[in-house]
């Protein structure tokens, strides 16, 4: 089957995840309130076939599920995605293997990479529709808006492609765009994204920025893009290793860059350095709606798409989202490399409640006095995502991080505040935060949950409570004999704490 979007949405309708809906809606605001209510429900995939003022169909809550973002990975269950962590750990921080055994599993991710290089398509389906010059009208693309006080239209899951002009080094990234005329859009982006790098060395050189949209990809590319991992590896090859075989490129048609020949629609323009518009407000993932804030101009010459075009699209918002649910995904694929890097690390978790960044709980084996703070320190600046995480919760290895009756039980019983809490001031932090008194620094938090040894304390720490391991199995042999089984005790409703308990 076709490593593309269209081939991604027959799996999902296959196994009974996609639901087609023929009735009109508009994309102004109508089809954003029903994906709502479907992801907050844990619903399935929705694929709007007749769209208001648009011949396109809008595909939407293609990665509402953990379970589906597994799949758009060409995997089944969410312990996989440990799995391929641990190959990216590898090729982060390779190391001397010590045993046969560690050269030969070294030697097949190596050929995993050599899989995973580029290909190309002499026919790139999206090539098949070419609309330059006055013809170009993004209007045509069904661009929702999400929530009523939103600026206008937005792209969202785009791939945004650029290169520096200096090296060629490509660089892929999943940035908002607003819509401002019918051939221009602005984007957003942090300044310490690739994107806004590459417009800083076209303005040193004295040049435009060549940028091209690629709309409508393969779910798996999208989280290839969305992964910052800090390794020596481009997002094509990152999607190769995602999906076992390497992304088909090709050349844009007007511009000196590669993007994914299956993809449903290809936008391609220039940036002009200094060339600026208003950008926003709109909702965002914190959970509120954003600043107005100057963003620069996207003017677009050329518009390529496949016949009968496919639009994907999502929107943020207060979790429950398609990028928290990404990133859920994303923190398996985290967690061996950071416990590579940071070696004292067992487990650690990013709920979704937290906007899946905003807190961490991270447990360790406790071995010396002030090894909590030194592990909480190593987080924030283990990887560039965690360097915007405001609070780090450290525990010890019993307990189970990912459930919160057992994270507030270590924070109560064994945190003293004066002792345990640290607070590192004015560190830089992110623009979307507004609880921060300056808009882009801000404070952290540590807090050291672990029970504490000499000299943190000066006196013994009780005993824990544990029931007698005899007693234990006697009950376990005789509950059938209580009758107890027949009570059908099921799991305490996770809805009580607010997320899924594992």
């Amino acid at each position: 089957m076709a490593r593309d979007l269209r081939g991604f949405l027959k799996i999902l309708e296959d196994r009974g995840q996609l639901y087609r809906i023929k009735a009109l809606v508009d994309p102004d605001l109508e089809i954003a309130e029903i994906c709502n209510r479907m992801l907050q429900k844990g619903g399935p995939a929705l694929l709007f076939e007749n769209v208001k003022g648009s011949d396109h169909p809008i595909a939407i809550n293609l990665l509402g599920t953990e379970e589906r973002v597994c799949w758009a990975m060409n995997m089944e269950k969410p312990q996989e995605l440990e799995t391929l962590g641990k190959k990216l750990g590898m090729l982060q921080q390779p190391k001397p293997p010590k045993k046969i055994s560690q050269a030969v599993e070294f030697g097949k991710v190596l050929f995993d990479v050599v899989k995973a290089k580029p290909g190309r398509d002499f026919f790139p389906p999206c090539q098949q529709v070419v609309v330059e010059g006055d013809a170009l009208d993004l209007n045509k693309i069904p661009m929702i808006r999400p929530y009523p006080g939103d600026a206008g239209k937005i792209i969202t899951l785009g791939l945004v492609i650029t290169k520096d002009c200096e090296t060629g080094t490509p660089n892929v990234g999943v940035y908002r765009l607003q819509l401002q005329s019918r051939n221009t859009m602005s984007v957003h982006w942090l300044s310490v994204r690739g994107g806004a790098r590459h417009l800083r060395k076209a303005a040193e050189n004295g040049k435009k920025l060549e940028i091209a949209i690629a709309l409508g990809v393969d779910p798996l590319i999208i989280m290839a893009a969305a992964t910052p991992i800090p390794v020596d590896l481009s997002e094509w090859l990152f999607a190769g290793l995602y999906g076992g075989s390497g992304v088909k490129l090709n050349k844009c048609k007007t511009l000196d860059l590669e993007i994914p020949a299956d993809s449903e629609f290809v936008l391609e323009g220039t940036i002009t350095p200094g060339e600026m518009l208003p950008d926003g407000p709109f909702g965002d993932h914190m959970g509120y709606y954003g600043g107005l804030e100057d963003s620069p101009v996207v003017r677009f010459h050329c518009m390529t798409h496949r016949k009968n075009p496919i639009y994907l699209t999502t929107f943020s918002g207060r979790p429950p989202k398609e990028e928290a649910m990404m990133a859920i995904a994303l923190n398996r694929i985290y967690t061996p490399i950071l416990r590579q890097q940071v070696s004292e690390i067992v487990d650690f978790f990013l709920p979704m409640e937290a906007l899946s960044y905003k807190a961490a709980v991270i447990s360790i084996k406790k071995a010396y006095p002030g090894q909590a703070r030194r592990a909480a320190l190593a987080f924030w600046s283990a990887l560039p995502q965690f360097t915007y995480t405001k609070f780090v919760i450290v525990v010890d290895e019993s307990i189970n991080i990912r459930d919160p009756r057992q994270v507030v039980w270590a924070i109560s019983s064994k945190v003293d505040p004066s002792r345990d809490v640290f607070i590192l001031p004015n560190t830089p932090f992110d623009s979307l935060d507004f609880a921060s008194e300056k808009i882009g620094l801000g404070g952290r938090m540590g807090i050291d949950a672990t029970t504490k040894i000499p000299p943190e304390t000066d006196h013994e720490w009780g005993a824990a409570l544990e029931s007698d391991a005899d007693v234990a199995a006697m009950v376990d042999r005789r509950w059938s004999e209580y009758g107890l089984n027949d009570l059908n005790l099921g799991e305490v409703d996770p809805n009580l704490f607010g997320y899924d308990i594992q």
